[in-house]
């Protein structure tokens, strides 16, 4: 049997978007969701962001449920070398916030490095908000 893990994704992963590819070969199931935390907008893909006033927004993305494997490629995507690391997003265990009993990574920045917050809490909503 096939070990897998539960990732939260929230940006160019879901389904439609431009790195969706990375995370489907290994894709078992998803399920819609959402975490605490606001989104960033750093252009061409989103960061989120759980401190400070970030905390109290919520994001929707989708619970994926992939094979182990999938972690690498996408610790390579969101430039995840490591704990301890110098990141480009780091990956935390996160439970979901809508009262689904899910848990699992997320990809992470620990501010928002100088950049705005988006006006949307979905990702594939962007347009809309410009």
């Amino acid at each position: 049997m096939t070990r897998t893990v539960r990732v939260f994704v929230y940006g160019t992963l879901l389904p439609g978007e431009s790195n969706h590819g990375v995370a489907s070969p290994w894709l078992v199931d998803a399920r819609p969701g959402e975490v605490n935390g606001r989104l960033v907008d750093c252009g061409l893909w989103p960061a989120l962001v759980r401190s400070g006033d970030a905390a109290a927004g919520r994001v929707r993305g989708m619970w994926f449920t992939v094979c182990i494997e999938a972690l690498r490629v996408m610790d390579e995507l969101e430039d995840f070398i490591g704990p301890e690391s110098l990141n480009g997003y780091e990956r935390i265990w996160i439970r979901d916030a809508s009262g689904q009993p899910l848990e699992g990574w997320v990809y992470v920045w620990p501010d928002a490095r100088g950049l705005p917050y988006m006006g949307v809490d979905y990702w594939p909503d962007r347009s809309k908000a410009r």
